[in-house]
């Protein structure tokens, strides 16, 4: 007979490797019937699996693509993680957590957005059955942190192949690039590999502000090249097409003339002498701040707004070529570069902009201006990007960029893990073999987080429309046998150093260290709280008062 003490201690002591799986099987009944076997249940993985299910299908390079209708009525076609993610309008906080994450993975790296989210869905969905069997949320927190640990030091012994210092970066850059069903991916990738050898440095150290990207459309995307300096899409528009030496820049985010046309339209004005006069007394303005303009050695205006032909004229006389773009982007890119405020109104700014020179050029029916410098820190050269729609733009010039984000990376560490899905299962059969022989709750978290790695090839062989449980046996055994190299391939498993799938081992153990920070914090979470600001309608505290005083309603906002 087991004594009051003995019980107590035999329920809190944490279950054995071989017990966690058969009181997993029981827990998973036992939930289904009970409403006190729900208490174990992690609160965000609803939310989390929800969000993964948008970006399931978009993940690899057979991943699909999804048209996206943004809360401002802009319709974005995309395959791309990053886009979509940025174009959600999420309440849950874990979804924001979990984005947050997922786009620091980006801006850090690159690339890896799909596979943190999808990699923290399937670690919380195996946390959930392991909450279910008995293990405690600290103890799990642990196990999972010592199993991060396990793979980060793995990853270095599955380096293949190396980038060598002076070697040509294509075959390095290529599978990368060629992702979302892009069309003459070999043709954008020398261009990539081409503009980021250009511009590295002489110490192999490679800055990617150097290479710009330049979307235009017409022509075919065989029509892209590549062009010195900075373009953007844009005219001059008067007679002045060229500043050949010692350009000084001036950015407005204004039209290029009078403030308002229909500014003579007040109560002010009561006759047709004082509105003449008044149209007068603005053209003289306009014409003194053009003046102004040339009196600081301005002689490059760049428009985002409309520009007046009689302000034009003033321009020309002055000898400044007025540019016109049509994209904020472009001026805000510029802004940065020129490192000169986009100035709201025609006023000179603190400090213009300096290149050295500035000229326009044709590119077939299209129009671009060219910025070039002379600096190191100056975009040298830019990938200029044809195209019929500004859709199938968009998936071109992501793709570019993630072409150059992975030579920065491979400028910072060249080293290369087999791609298609093979690291994440070697990474799975190592931690199943150590898990299986683990005691405490080690040995059930390693094999939980094994299963959650062999989501990652799952889903790629099912954007690859393969019978996946076929393909799947056939990967495990090829990787049960020793051989690494075995991914996923279009047509079944192949073998990623013959196809040259790489993947970046720095991008990769990035992608690691954020999704053990994402899922260490949610596993702690056992209740989320969401408080909400309500309206309250005041009265009036004067007695004698027969009127209630209205007040505003507050605006409710979403934690």
């Amino acid at each position: 007979m087991v004594s009051p003490k003995g019980k107590e201690a035999m329920d809190n002591r944490v279950p054995s490797a071989l017990e966690l799986p058969q009181l997993l099987d029981q827990s998973t009944e036992q939930s289904t019937r009970s409403p006190g076997g729900q208490k174990y249940l992690l609160s965000s993985t609803a939310a989390v699996q929800t969000l993964a299910s948008v970006i399931r299908t978009c993940f690899g390079p057979f991943g699909g693509q999804k048209l996206l209708v943004t809360a401002k009525g802009e319709t974005v076609c995309t395959g791309f993680a990053t886009a979509i993610l940025r174009a959600l309008e999420l309440e849950h906080p874990a979804a924001w957590l979990l984005r947050e994450a997922a786009q620091t993975q980006a801006e850090n790296s690159g690339d890896g957005t799909a596979f943190v989210v999808l990699l923290t869905e399937a670690l919380l969905k195996q946390a959930e059955h392991l909450l279910q069997a008995g293990l405690p949320r600290p103890q799990l927190r642990e196990a999972y942190a010592t199993a991060t640990t396990e793979i980060l030091a793995l990853l270095p012994s599955l380096v293949i192949r190396s980038l060598g210092p002076l070697e040509n970066p294509f075959w390095a850059l290529h599978s990368v690039m060629n992702t979302h069903s892009l069309s003459q991916t070999d043709f954008l990738t020398k261009l990539v590999a081409q503009a980021c050898w250009a511009t590295r440095e002489l110490d192999g150290k490679f800055k990617p502000e150097r290479v710009g990207v330049c979307t235009l459309r017409g022509a075919a995307l065989e029509n892209s090249c590549l062009l010195p300096g900075l373009v953007v899409s844009g005219k001059p528009c008067g007679q002045i097409i060229m500043v050949a030496n010692g350009a000084r820049v001036a950015l407005f985010a204004c039209p290029f003339g009078p403030a308002s046309l229909n500014a003579p339209a007040s109560a002010r004005l009561s006759s047709p002498s004082e509105l003449s006069k008044f149209r007068k007394g603005n053209e003289q303005l306009v014409e003194k701040q053009v003046a102004q303009l040339s009196a600081m050695a301005i002689n490059v205006v760049v428009v985002w707004g409309e520009i007046d032909e009689k302000t034009l004229i003033h321009a020309d006389n002055h000898g400044i070529m007025v540019i016109q773009v049509n994209s904020r982007r472009e001026m805000v890119y510029l802004s940065e570069v020129l490192d000169t405020p986009l100035m709201p109104h025609l006023l000179p700014p603190p400090v213009p902009g300096k290149c050295q020179r500035v000229y326009g050029q044709e590119l077939g029916e299209a129009l671009a201006v060219v910025f070039e410098w002379e600096c190191p820190d100056t975009p040298a050269l830019t990938v200029v990007l044809r195209g019929a729609t500004t859709e199938g733009l968009r998936v071109v010039e992501q793709a570019v960029y993630h072409g150059i984000d992975t030579y920065f990376q491979l400028c910072q560490d060249p080293r290369l893990l087999p791609g298609a899905g093979a690291t994440e299962m070697a990474l799975a059969k190592v931690l199943s073999e150590k898990g299986s022989k683990l005691e405490g709750p080690n040995g059930p978290a390693f094999l939980a987080f094994a299963q959650a790695l062999r989501s990652l090839p799952k889903t790629l062989a099912e954007n690859a429309g393969l019978a996946v449980s076929d393909v799947m046996a056939e990967m495990n055994g090829a990787h049960q046998t020793g051989n690494f190299l075995i991914g996923i391939g279009e047509e079944g498993i192949i073998n990623v150093a013959q196809q040259e799938v790489w993947d970046t081992l720095i991008a990769k153990a990035q992608g690691f260290r954020v999704v053990a920070d994402v899922v260490l914090q949610l596993v702690t979470v056992n209740e989320i709280i969401v408080t909400r600001k309500n309206p309250i309608q005041k009265q009036d505290l004067d007695p004698d008062s027969k009127k209630t005083k209205k007040r505003p309603t507050s605006l409710r906002k979403k934690l």
